[in-house]
């Protein structure tokens, strides 16, 4: 394939859902053996335009050009056909199946031909092995990592045979590592003539790998310019405008961080979906405006360990305490009545109901909220007013309260999430990945709630793999490896290379 020739034209792409524009007129090109990537903020259309190109949605006006042929809309299967190729933000993989049988499926129906499972099997082992995957043909996707999940989702659409690759946020999840793994991948692949487009929300990275970049600015497209001519700041302002400096540093150093533990575990052991004994023998407490971080690699035991603490998962052995007061026994909604909330590792299938309006998301977990219910006898008003409220508070951007959760874009979802969370006043605070799929205004903007919410006294629990983000927000730091704590540090004494370093088993120096 020539390199550099034009794969992919853009033409005048408009989407409108009800009450909102979504795309505007957008026009952009796509050319062999080139990473482009498209950033923007939380709902400013990139996810609907990659739906447009894929034929989930069909566009109100405009052009999708394919190698000089123009693409039949709303039609995936022709879209495959073209040689588009799409891994989503949220894997489109039926849990129960082993891998095999997904690619199996996907091949029969999803892949634009047919394909002999015999034939799918030589092509996952030739794709391992060249890309260092680790995926057990008979493995149930349901106990694969977040990681594995998405080596599946890249062979899926690579069996196609792709000429055009689409990848939506894949590194929201990852380590820094599996992140500079993918990238080599990409690179590979593009030296071969494909072409990807990559949607990013961590400016760092995608300057890492993009060659060009393309920003959408409420659904408009604002700029295309190569990667070398641009830096975090001057994408940042094309993003959102002028960047303004948080004082979140200054309000880190609450006075607080006293008296006894407001949330305590003694020698506790979980197990997970994949294995038994996942997290074990770990002990740790949280104090009245803390914020605790745990760092892992994904799949180490610490959405497990927060999901016991929330009462979601059952525990092995060991006790858990809040204000002093043995919580084993508990059920969740016990758990969330004494002042505990949790935001979940997955929005989609742990954090909301999709079909579900906004005001009716955030009404979960309140019903003793005077403003939600009297006398058990809902209060639509009022909610619908509470709704409104949360939603200028936490910049969830939506048609209205009324409109369902399942249209949301993905960092709006998660905004969603917190805004029903927070707005309890919860006395422990159990976060997992609270900022995937957020841009870096939003990231900013929930960092600022979750410190404002130590401020006024919660206890704060912290799971991410965004060792920056752990150490920025963090008054104390825990790391877990294979389901056990391996160290304690203070975050404003150690480096991210050095908590990377206790991550693979080291010890920071």
């Amino acid at each position: 394939m020539e390199l550099g020739r034009e794969l992919l034209k853009v033409d005048g792409v408009s989407k409108a859902f009800p009450g909102v524009l979504a795309n505007d007129a957008i026009t952009f090109d796509l050319r062999a053996g080139e990473v482009h990537a498209l950033i923007g903020e939380n709902g400013a259309g990139k996810t609907t335009l990659m739906g447009i190109l894929f034929g989930l949605h069909t566009p109100d006006a405009g052009r999708i050009i394919v190698n000089g042929k123009e693409l039949a809309p709303g039609n995936p299967h022709e879209a495959i056909i073209h040689g588009i190729g799409f891994v989503q933000q949220h894997y489109s993989l039926i849990p129960t199946l082993t891998v095999i049988e997904n690619l199996v499926l996907n091949s029969r129906y999803g892949a634009g031909r047919s394909v002999p499972r015999a034939e799918i099997e030589k092509r996952v082992r030739e794709t391992s092995q060249r890309y260092g995957f680790t995926l057990e043909l008979n493995t149930p996707v349901e106990r694969l990592s977040v990681s594995e999940q998405q080596h599946l989702e890249l062979i899926k659409a690579l069996l196609s045979e792709p000429r055009i690759l689409i990848l939506d946020e894949p590194a929201a999840l990852l380590t820094a590592e599996e992140v500079k793994q993918l990238w080599r991948i990409l690179r590979d692949l593009a030296e071969t003539g494909v072409g990807i487009i990559l949607i990013g929300h961590k400016l760092e990275e995608v300057l890492a790998i993009a060659d060009r970049i393309t920003v959408l600015r409420q659904g408009c497209a604002v700029a295309t310019v190569p990667a070398r001519d641009v830096d975090v700041g001057s994408l940042g302002e094309m993003m959102v405008g002028e960047l303004r400096t948080s004082d979140r540093e200054a309000a880190k150093s609450g006075p607080i961080r006293e008296g006894a533990p407001v949330l305590e575990t003694r020698e506790l052991w979980v197990s997970g979906d994949r294995s038994p004994h996942l997290v074990k023998d770990v002990s740790f407490s949280v104090r009245r405006g803390e914020v605790l971080g745990i760092a892992g690699i994904a799949g180490g035991g610490q959405i497990e360990l927060l999901e016991a603490i929330a009462g979601i998962r059952p525990v092995e052995r060991g006790t858990t305490w809040l204000h002093g007061q043995d919580i084993n026994n508990l059920t969740t909604r016990e758990r969330q009545i004494r002042g505990i909330a949790f935001i979940p590792a997955d929005r989609h299938r742990d954090g909301l109901i999709g079909p579900m309006s906004l005001a009716e998301n955030l009404a979960l977990c309140s019903r003793r909220d005077s403003s939600v219910s009297r006398f058990g006898i809902l209060l639509p008003r009022s909610i619908e007013t509470r709704a409104q409220s949360l939603m200028r508070r936490f910049d969830i951007r939506a048609f209205g309260p009324a409109a369902p959760a399942a249209n949301l874009s993905g960092g709006n979802q998660q905004k969603l999430i917190l805004a029903r969370e927070l707005s309890r006043d919860p006395e422990v605070l159990l976060c997992c990945y609270p900022t995937r799929g957020l841009d870096f205004a939003a990231t900013r903007a929930i960092h600022d709630e979750l410190t404002q919410a130590a401020q006024r006294g919660a206890a704060v629990v912290i799971v991410s793999i965004d060792l920056v983000e752990l150490l920025e927000l963090s008054d104390r730091l825990i790391v877990i490896q294979a389901g056990r704590i391996t160290g304690e540090v203070e975050p404003d004494q150690v480096s991210v290379a050095e908590v990377g370093v206790m991550l693979g088993g080291g010890i920071a120096t």
